[in-house]
């Protein structure tokens, strides 16, 4: 019998493989790759921004002076000298047994997801929030519930009615995906507190802290009760997001399950990866080539800001200002969808993403996220006057 004759085998998929869905941001990302595309689409750091050189170098010393520890399977930790600066890094006091790196900040996500949920399990998440973290919680089959939030961030008297029973909040204080709004000073000081006395844990994730324009936000929520929370940062948005490396701070309790199952996952991140980042941060390089990522960012959100107060006149198109980051959130006038105006806006020549895919429920679908930070000023502004245009246009159709 030739292998060919031989009879198909039947792939039969879990329940959770079928809820699992593709990501709205990567499909989009599909279209941006025409010719001729103007993308505020991707969730991409600007690559003027990588630290080629130095990682240069520090790719040759690494292989010079530890090539066979460098190349060799690791801790499944993370590398020790690079956790040890992880705690040193951030704003309180962290003992780096409670640091764990893990494969780009993502993995701790799904790290979170594997351990904490079971399933019909009551996960509490921002309106809106960000759409990686419903892909991370989902195939694990939680009733994700979505608590209400304003400008200032959760709303915590939301919070409370919908507290009972919750695994953990999951949050994203500093300009935040898909937003870039930042949490209050006054509204942090008052989640903390009132999620403590409801006993629900917060999973804070962090990957855009340090891009702030003019003032650093406020504290971390995991500073004011670490037993209380998970903390997740990344290296992708400081350093380059090819490295896929970020990493968690968890309560000691937590942490060992944590680990068990960054074991089952992968065993350990890339430790030639690791060895890299934790040279090139040795001498304090971070905080000279943070600066340079805030400044060039900032310039281009300017940029944005201008070419939207241009050409949006007239239009009834809301939009905030974001202190950090890499997204600003902007609204359509009433009677447009934003996944209707998509395929008009590509056909001008720009693209962006529609909001509804961030919302766990109750989509606003007027709203659409624009990243600022992979275009030129001259780009933005000839894609801001086109999805103007293609706005326009929809608002013309819809009358006729």
């Amino acid at each position: 019998m030739k292998l060919n004759d031989l009879p198909h085998a039947k792939w039969v998929l879990a329940e959770r493989a079928e809820k699992m869905n593709p990501s709205v941001i990567r499909e989009i990302l599909k279209v941006t790759e025409r010719p001729g595309i103007i993308s505020f689409a991707g969730g991409l750091p600007s690559s003027k921004t990588f630290p080629v050189e130095e990682f240069k170098t520090a790719c040759e010393k690494v292989l010079r002076e530890d090539g066979p520890g460098a190349l060799q399977y690791a801790a499944s930790e993370g590398y020790a000298p690079l956790r040890e600066q992880v705690a040193a890094m951030l704003p309180w006091s962290v003992d780096p047994a409670q640091v764990l790196i893990t494969t780009g900040s993502q993995q701790g996500l799904d790290l979170l997801a594997k351990i904490l949920i079971d399933k019909g399990s009551r996960v509490l998440v921002e309106t809106p929030t960000y759409l990686g973290a419903l892909q991370a919680f989902t195939p694990m089959e939680p009733d994700v519930v979505a608590v209400d939030s304003d400008a200032e961030g959760i709303d915590v008297d939301d919070l409370a009615r919908k507290a009972p029973g919750a695994r953990f909040l999951y949050v994203l204080p500093n300009f935040q995906n898909p937003t870039g709004r930042t949490m209050t000073e006054p509204r942090r000081a008052q989640l903390s507190r009132r999620a403590a006395e409801l006993g629900v844990p917060i999973a804070e994730d962090n990957p855009y802290g340090d891009l702030w324009f003019d003032e650093p936000p406020p504290l971390p929520l995991t500073a004011r009760n670490p037993e209380g929370c998970v903390y997740l940062g990344s290296f992708s948005k400081v350093l380059a997001p090819g490295l896929r490396l970020g990493f968690m701070v968890a309560p000691r309790d937590l942490y060992p399950k944590l680990l068990q199952a960054k074991q089952a996952a992968d065993l350990h991140s890339p430790g030639f990866n690791q060895r890299m980042v934790s040279e090139v941060m040795r001498d304090g390089f971070l905080d000279r080539h943070v600066p340079t990522i805030r400044a060039l960012y900032k310039s281009q959100r300017d940029a944005m800001l201008r070419a939207l107060q241009r050409e949006m006149q007239g239009l009834d198109v809301q939009w905030n200002t974001p202190d950090g980051g890499m997204f600003l959130w902007a609204r359509l006038p009433q009677g447009l969808h934003a996944i209707d105006l998509l395929p008009h806006a590509v056909d001008k020549g720009v693209a962006f993403v529609p909001g509804a895919a961030f919302y766990a429920a109750q989509p606003d679908p007027r709203c659409l996220r624009l990243s600022f930070v992979t275009a030129s000023v001259d780009q933005i502004d000839t894609g801001i006057a086109a999805l103007a245009a293609a706005i326009r246009e929809q608002l013309t159709a819809n009358k006729g």
